[in-house]
């Protein structure tokens, strides 16, 4: 199901929702830009947040835009760390709402 050759199918939704899609890539070009935050810190950002959502076509292209921005195999590893400790917290304090 998951296949990046999937994202080809990017273009159908620019030919048939033009002026949406130029706003989203216009959007996702100025969030993922350089300012308060260098690159390499968002692609790690993003990449922790494609670890909580699983997307794996967001996981291949942060990891590799993260790589390319110098983001050590460390700082990676981190980000893995710190995304399973926000999914695992959501479990628990989710959690009390069972409780009586």
């Amino acid at each position: 199901m998951y296949d990046m050759k999937n994202l080809e199918k990017l273009k159908s939704l620019q030919t048939n929702a033009p002026e949406a899609m130029k706003a989203f890539w216009a959007f996702d070009k100025a969030a993922m830009a350089a300012g308060a935050i260098p690159v390499k810190y968002k692609e790690l950002m993003a990449l922790a947040v494609a670890f909580t959502t699983q997307c794996p076509y967001c996981i291949e292209i942060h990891a590799k835009k993260a790589r390319e921005a110098d983001a050590s195999e460390q700082e990676i590893a981190e980000v893995v760390v710190i995304a399973a400790a926000l999914r695992a917290g959501a479990a628990i304090t989710h959690g009390t709402h069972a409780l009586a």
